[in-house]
């Protein structure tokens, strides 16, 4: 058993990696062209690359329609095309590792919107962990004038929207095939994406060719294999336990955007990512240890 949840740490990691890599592939992507047009083809990659799942799981039983599957989906594909708008635009005037870190803050949000939206009881671990981790955002985000980034403030609601984004899907992950539900936020998010690009945005072929490797990146392996990745992790991974993990994605998107971006970071605001860090890690470990306590 010990093997079995070693294997699943690691492959939780690969997950984490990958997404923490997507960020670096998604600021490489707004230097050709628009953010919701990146977005359009990154979900259409997305949901191409999750139709062997669907097909593979269609045998299974869940409770749930079709038709209920289309309009859970279109609500989570909603919630979710919103926070990954905020994110791409933001990126735009942020760099690739304070967007991963301001991201991460979603882990903290769950909790505390559980407690206004389900009445659900919010230990000390979280608290402390959103104290730590909203001062590791001043220091990462406000200047010493005390303005803030726009790309910082965006990226932080759409940590606000992935945070709702997961809520729904607690609620909804048992009734339906995951990969089935998957793919249709992929088209919800791919569809709203093109619409908006459409009209906003300008369609040039030879802008789109350049960014080939990042848009593969970001639809077939962030969208496509680390979402499997993520399946297969927590089988044998309580979501606490891996909830830990999964907030390495920041630390690997400032390695990213630092190595690949050459992005440089203040010591300001470096102590701000290890603040905002601390209290993701803060708020799951707690978690954990209380769920131990209990289960002892």
């Amino acid at each position: 058993m010990k093997s079995e949840t070693l294997k699943s740490d690691l492959v939780l990691l690969l997950a984490a990696s990958i997404w923490g890599l997507a960020f670096v592939a998604q600021r490489v992507g707004m230097e050709h062209v628009g953010p919701f047009t990146f977005n359009g083809l990154r979900f259409v990659l997305g949901g191409l690359s999750l139709v062997p799942f669907v097909w593979m799981s269609r045998k299974n039983t869940y409770t749930g329609s079709d038709g209920d599957l289309v309009k859970s989906g279109m609500v989570s594909g909603i919630f979710l095309f919103a926070g990954i708008s905020f994110q791409q635009v933001g990126i735009v005037y942020t760099t690739a590792g304070k967007a991963g870190f301001i991201t991460g803050l979603y882990v903290v949000m769950v909790p505390i919107i559980g407690l206004f939206l389900q009445r659900t009881r919010t230990g000390a671990g979280t608290w402390a962990g959103a104290g730590l981790a909203s001062i590791g955002m001043y220091l990462l985000s406000v200047n010493r004038n005390m303005d803030i980034n726009f790309g910082d403030m965006l990226v932080f609601f759409s940590a606000i929207c992935f945070a709702f984004h997961l809520i729904i899907i607690e609620r909804f992950c048992n009734r339906f095939s995951t990969a089935a539900l998957s793919l249709v936020q992929c088209v919800v998010c791919s569809v709203l994406s093109l619409g908006v690009a459409a009209v906003f945005e300008t369609f040039v072929l030879a802008d789109i060719l350049k960014i080939t490797i990042p848009l593969i990146y970001g639809g077939v392996f962030s969208v496509g294999v680390a979402y499997s990745l993520q399946i297969y992790g927590q089988k044998n991974s309580p979501a606490s336990h891996a909830a830990i993990i999964l907030c390495l994605e920041s630390v690997v998107a400032a390695i990213g955007g630092w190595i690949i971006l050459h992005e440089i970071l203040s010591g300001r605001a470096i102590f701000g990512c290890v603040l905002m860090l601390a209290g993701m890690l803060v708020s799951q470990l707690y978690a954990v240890k209380k769920a131990s306590s209990i289960a002892e």
